[in-house]
């Protein structure tokens, strides 16, 4: 045939073959894509590319209401990207870019994911129990009840060990009340995982988190003692850049910080009580979920304004990542509480998910 004398034909073939070579680029987890690939900001600089709603085809008239909304409940900061790209970057109440703030719970899921780089680098194993790495005698139980517990049982939260007693973690204070995996609870014992990353690295736990996290992908920020807490403080611009390596399945532009696999894993139900938990992970779209300092299993969504398959970091008085993998979203706000005091999930995240939903619809 003589494609030269059938020029339509031409065009409906190249139009066909691109159209396949588009659709093949799309990844799994509808993140990435050859034509649009994520975008990263450079190490060591302010600079950050932007994209408009007007280019995303977002209702623009429900861009001040959403931010009225958010002034309103003592927003500090807030920033929405897009495959990386900043499209919202506001400050509030004299909060600016350069001004720092703490993550609160949000920020154990800084801990999951140096427990990732740490069994990536085959320093640990989060199968292995905990006094392979703190020697035995780190809780009050028996021994045969201690070694049931695994670094897995503490990044998931079912350790067994008694919530009610209060956030210090000396032994004295870790006492029985279930074999681990039978009970879930919302406990501070977590940050356990912090010393076995430490034993086991043979450095500081700060230490090993600046090399492996904080430095490769551009971070500022640094952990306070807060009585029995560690707390990370950092601008928002870092917590958008943790928000935005996790989003990207744990890639900083060519270089692989923490594993898909273990991302995967730390990001889906991690154990059969609290379905709308990971590894240090909230997920919504589950069927039913638990909130701390709670035995009730309440049914349905975590936040039903929300993506099924958003997933986020929640930290005491609404401090929030979150991510959106099917939307190309990260999301971040931090703040005082929007209301009342509270531990991680709260109203404001499914009222704050109406006013997103307006604006991305």
């Amino acid at each position: 045939m003589n494609f030269f004398k059938y020029p339509i034909l031409i065009i409906s073939f190249s139009m066909l073959f691109i159209g396949c070579s588009k659709e093949n680029s799309i990844e799994n987890n509808g993140i990435v894509t050859n034509n649009d690939k994520i975008y990263f900001p450079e190490i060591n600089s302010d600079n950050w590319e932007t994209k408009t709603i007007t280019e995303l085809n977002w209702n623009q008239s429900e861009l001040n209401p959403l931010l009225d909304f958010l002034e309103n409940k003592n927003t500090k900061s807030f920033v929405i990207l897009h495959n990386g790209k900043i499209v919202v970057e506001k400050y509030f109440n004299n909060h600016t870019s350069s001004s720092v703030w703490y993550w609160a719970s949000a920020g154990k899921t800084l801990t999951s994911t140096l427990s990732g780089i740490a069994q990536d680098e085959n320093m640990i194993n989060i199968n292995n129990k905990v006094s392979d790495y703190l020697g035995i005698g780190w809780t009050s139980l028996p021994l045969e009840k201690e070694n049931l517990i695994t670094c897995e049982n503490l990044l998931s939260m079912n350790s067994g060990l008694d919530d009610s007693l209060g956030d210090a973690i000396s032994p004295s204070n870790l006492k029985y009340i279930a074999d681990a995996g039978k009970r879930w609870a919302y406990h501070n014992v977590y940050v356990k995982m912090q010393d076995v990353i430490a034993n086991a690295t043979n450095s500081s736990f700060d230490s090993y988190f600046n090399s492996k996290l904080k430095d490769k992908i551009g971070m500022t920020g640094i952990w306070r003692n807060v009585g029995d807490l560690n707390v990370y403080w950092s601008n928002t611009r870092s917590m958008a850049r943790f928000g935005l390596l996790i989003s990207a399945n744990g890639k900083w532009q060519n270089t692989q910080i923490i594993s898909e696999n273990f991302l995967k894993q730390a990001t889906s139900t991690s154990q059969n009580i609290n379905k709308s938990y990971g590894y240090l992970w909230w997920l919504n779209g589950k069927e039913s979920y638990h909130l701390p300092q709670s035995q009730i299993e309440f049914a349905g969504k975590l936040i039903p304004n929300a993506p099924d398959d958003m997933f986020a970091a929640l930290g005491k008085n609404d401090q929030k990542i979150y991510i959106v993998p099917s939307k190309k979203l990260v999301v971040i706000r931090m703040g005082e509480a929007a209301e009342g005091s509270n531990f991680a999930l709260s109203s404001f995240d499914n009222d704050l998910w109406a006013k997103m939903n307006a604006l991305l619809n």
